[in-house]
């Protein structure tokens, strides 16, 4: 440290100075979410960010620097001889100075700097999102590789990195264990034959050789191997990306998602289930409104007004449970006719707009796991869905069907799903359990319309960016 001020202080009077007062004592790195908060005033520190504005005068230069650690920016107050060319909107920075009280209320603290690095220039033409505009969620959406730079959307990936964190500790306070289960997969889980083949590419790979011995698909649900963990551990559950083929564009649909499922061993009835369903869902609510509360906020104000009512809703009140029978006598609904998103919104609304559990399905729309009620004539499942607010259906689950002679009665399972049938043989249980659609629960939460904006790098029908 000696010899890296000495050789400083061989240039000239004003740069010595600036030297000698850091080679004892380096400067605290901080984050802009620590910056901001007012715990580190009088501090000595270094942030590194990007500039989110730039504001020259002719004695002070003013500028917004932004780290996504949260929404708020950090003010940086400079002499004018700091200023720079290459200082512009979206430009990587790394300055040193000290902290103080900012005589602005909706900047409580600013970095008085002392020195400014510019790591990565922008060309402030060419870049698409300008300071002074508030560009939609649909503009940005055409820019996935630069859309994070934007409020809106880092708002929107803290609060899903929240979300995830919300998750995981619902299921480590109650007792679930985590398991990982396969991306690749021979198994079609629900049975609507929307998958995605794996195949080897590259000219070594003998054409209609397959590499598995088996058909190989991308998993729709880690429903099926869940079920096999639940014969060892009485609560399990998954987190990951699923996949469906679906050749859609809509608002609803994505070719990549993630799926949070729970299986439940030693259930007694659909309740055991719904109670589980409606903790999770009213725990991670909280936990993204209380941790993430800037960023909601940004998003009920300016992103989709008006939906501030709807999060604050679901905790207040407690879910409605519907038997699918008095649909048909309430709505002069088609008994066996499966509910569109339509019939999921309008029910919901009709309830006040608050969550809606559907339960006992007419047995033919469910699939084979589903446990049967056995309530001829009606002859429904013990299944249920969970219909929320401006989404429909955000959860599905059901009872499996732990009889093994039930079954056995439902053809081309000994073929194909024998070692399904060997966990009824091998201490099977009464067990049950369901699988929430995580950007739904977002978009829930949010009133976010479009599901694409609420992931990362949507992947759909035609398109697959970066």
């Amino acid at each position: 440290m000696f010899q890296a001020a000495a050789k400083t202080l061989s240039l000239s009077r004003g740069a010595s100075f600036s030297i000698r007062r850091y080679c004892f004592k380096t400067p605290a790195k901080l984050r802009v979410s620590e910056a901001v908060s007012g715990a580190h005033l009088g501090a000595n520190v270094k942030v590194q960010g990007w500039l989110r504005s730039v504001r020259p005068q002719k004695a002070n230069l003013f500028l917004h620097v932004n780290d996504g650690s949260a929404l708020q920016s950090l003010q940086v107050v400079a002499s004018s001889e700091l200023n720079d060319p290459l200082l512009t909107l979206g430009s990587a920075v790394e300055v040193t100075g000290t902290l103080r009280k900012s005589p602005h209320q909706k900047q409580p603290v600013e970095l008085e700097a002392d020195q400014i690095h510019v790591v990565g220039d922008c060309n402030p033409v060419d870049f698409p999102f300008k300071k002074k505009e508030r560009h939609s969620l649909e503009y940005i959406r055409q820019f996935p590789h630069l859309r994070c730079r934007t409020n809106a959307f880092s708002s929107l990936l803290r609060i899903r990195s929240e979300a995830t964190t919300a998750v995981h500790s619902y299921f480590k306070e109650n007792g679930f264990v985590q398991i990982h289960t396969p991306v690749i997969t021979s198994n079609d889980c629900e049975g609507a034959g929307e998958l995605f083949r794996v195949e080897p590419s590259g000219p070594e790979n003998e054409e209609g050789e397959k590499f598995f011995s088996v058909p190989a698909f991308l998993t729709v649900s880690g429903q099926l191997h869940l079920e096999v963990m639940s014969g060892a551990f009485s609560r399990v559950y998954t987190f990951g990306p699923t996949f469906r083929a679906e050749n859609s564009q809509s608002r609803r649909h994505l070719a990549e998602f993630y799926m949070v499922e729970a299986e439940v061993s030693f259930t007694q009835s659909l309740e055991d289930l719904t109670k589980v369903m409606e903790d999770m869902f009213r725990s991670a609510t909280e936990h993204v409104l209380a941790h993430c509360a800037a960023d909601v906020d940004l998003f009920h104000k300016h992103v989709t007004p008006g939906h501030r009512v709807s999060p604050q809703g679901h905790l207040l009140f407690g879910c409605i449970i519907i038997h699918y029978y008095y649909l048909n006598l309430l709505f002069f609904y088609c008994w066996g006719c499966d509910l569109q998103t339509e019939h999921e919104k309008y029910l919901v609304k009709h309830c006040g707009n608050v969550p809606v559990f559907v339960t006992d399905y007419p047995y033919d729309l469910k699939p084979f796991y589903a446990r049967d009620n056995q309530d001829h004539p009606k002859h429904t499942a013990a299944a249920v869905d969970l219909l929320v607010p401006g989404v429909g259906e955000l959860c599905g689950g059901s009872l499996r069907e732990e009889r093994l002679d039930l079954l056995r009665a439902r053809t081309g399972l000994e073929d194909t799903y024998s070692w399904y049938l060997d966990l009824r043989r091998f201490g099977s249980v009464p067990h049950g359990g369901f699988g929430l659609g995580f950007e739904r629960f977002l978009q829930c939460i949010l009133g976010v319309d479009n599901i694409k904006d609420v992931i990362a790098f949507p992947r759909f029908s035609h398109s697959c960016l970066l």
